[in-house]
Parts: C-alpha cells; structure tokens; sequence
C-alpha cells in the first residue's frame, strides 16, 4: 500500500485475468476459428472453409431433430422444474396450520429437504444409471410395478414414442430438488407476517403463492430460469448415458450431436465446432432474452 493502491489492484487482478483469458477466453476463440476449417482433429491439416461448415448445417436434418428436442426440453423443463419447486417448498414453509404460532411449515421438514436435495449429492453419471435400470423392460422397478398390478409393462427406452419424456422426466427429477431448497431458503427470508395478515384476509394457499409468494420471490425464480434453460439447451451427459440420442434419434440433443460429430466415426472437429459456434450464441440468447422477459419491478420488504 506504500505505493498506492493501483499497484496492489493490479497485482492481485492481473494473474486471475490472465488464467481466465487462457483457460476461458482462448478455448472459444480458437473454436470460432476451427468452425471455418474442415480440420478432422488428429491431423496437423486443417483447410479453411469459410462459412460452409454453417450452410451445411442449415440442411443437416440430424440438426434440427436435435435442436426440436432441445427445444422440447427448454419449453418444459424450466416450467415443471419451477413449478414444483415452488410447490413443495410452500408446502414445506407454509403447509401446516395456521395457529399461535403463525404460519408453519410441515412436522419434519428438515428430513424432507435433505430427501428433495439427495439427487444433488448424485453424479449426473449415477442418476442415468440408476434410471436406466428402472426403465428395464425386464427387470426394471417400473415395469416390475405395472406388472405386479396387471398393467401392460413398455419398454421405456427403446421406443422412440417414450424414450426422449422418460430421459425429460429424470432431468426434472434431478433438478426439483435443488431449487427446493433454493426457494424454500428464499421463502424464510420473508417476514411471517405478510403471510399471517394474507390468510386473515381469506386468501387460500393458491392465490397467496400466485399473489404474495411469486412476486417476493422473482429475482430467485429469474435466475432459476436461466440455468434450467442453459441446462435444457445442454442435456449431454444424461441423454448419452441413457439413450445415447436413440432409438432413431428420437432422443437427440444438440450437445450430443455435437460429440458424436466430433468424437464419432466421422470424426468432423471442424462442423463440430461450428455447432458449437451455434449452441454458444444459441445459449447466450435465450439467457438474454430471458432475462429480458423475466425483467420486473423488485418489490422490498421491510
């Protein structure tokens, strides 16, 4: 400090800077440049190509079959995922009775949380295969259970009718848990006696949770939406393990298009990269445009 402090500022700032901007910044400038060569990866070749790795993907139909799942994905996962969230935490945080007490959660609520969080302390790897072995057409939990109650038992993952909403159903299941936690947290910040004067008034649960709860909670429910939407643009590691984008595709996702390309017999480093190209702007404008429709007046409380 005897030498000012823009001296300490810098010394402290410029290291981590420059590890961000060789570990983070570098990576994605060199796919911009890899995604305009036809560069197959093992080889010190790589011919630019301009922009035709980008036409190619405009009539590339594996593509787009990825990117309709993707966009499945994004439609539903964010709103049940929510949904939920905020469901069990008010059931949590405000489902017990009204008494001299105020407003109570639910007897026991601390074992629900760590029931509702458990999935979070589970690889992504580990809840693929544990669901895959439920959706056992044979030996599966599921079917066992339709079995034993005289019910026609599917076969889950092997059809392309069921395959891509059982893989959704896990991704919901996986993250529920999180913002159940995250809301509930949210939920116990605010002042008992908002939900106390509410309930005298005559409100039920439903409409203080769409009146009260939402428009106190909107900034935790905004960021909320955003990793679930980058999260249902991404998908990768669960639909691999379960399906591997099968049968027939009908399972998909951009994420996992991209690795096959990439990785797969094709070996295409460089259209691979152009679909990374796309899935980067593809993310950073739903994550734009989103916070730009979740934008609203924050409401303080005292």
């Amino acid at each position: 400090m005897r030498h000012g402090k823009y001296p300490l500022i810098v010394t402290f700032l410029v290291p981590p800077l420059l590890l961000y901007l060789v570990f983070v910044v570098s990576p994605y400038l060199q796919a911009f440049q890899i995604s305009t060569t036809d560069w197959l990866g093992y080889s010190a070749e790589a011919d630019p190509v301009g922009l035709a790795n980008f036409e190619a993907l405009l009539h590339d139909g594996r593509v787009w079959n990825a990117l309709k799942n993707n966009a499945w994905l994004l439609a539903v996962v964010p709103v049940l995922t929510i949904g939920l969230g905020l469901f069990f935490a008010t059931m949590l945080n405000m489902g017990g009775r009204k008494g001299r007490a105020g407003v109570t959660g639910v007897r026991g609520t601390a074992v629900y949380r760590m029931v509702y969080f458990f999935p979070q302390v589970l690889s992504v790897v580990i809840i693929a295969l544990l669901w895959k072995e439920v959706y056992h057409p044979n030996s599966g939990l599921l079917n066992g259970t339709l079995r034993a109650v005289g019910l026609p038992a599917p076969t889950w993952l092997g059809d392309p009718r069921t395959a891509f909403w059982c893989v959704l159903a896990v991704m919901v299941w996986a993250n529920v848990g999180f913002y159940v936690v995250l809301f509930g947290a949210a939920m116990s910040a605010i002042p008992r006696d908002i939900y106390e004067a509410v309930l005298l008034d005559g409100a039920s649960r439903w409409t203080t949770l769409r009146r009260v709860t939402i428009p106190l909670l909107w900034d935790t429910v905004q960021v909320a939406w955003i990793y679930l939407a980058i999260a249902a643009l991404d998908g990768f590691i669960l639909i691999q393990q379960m399906t591997n984008g099968g049968p027939n595709f009908s399972s998909d996702v951009i994420g996992l298009r991209m690795y096959e390309t990439a990785f797969g017999s094709e070996s295409k480093f460089g259209y691979a990269s152009a679909i990374g190209v796309v899935l980067f702007f593809l993310t950073l404008s739903v994550a734009v445009l989103a916070l730009r429709a979740a934008r609203r007046d924050r409401i303080e409380y005292s």
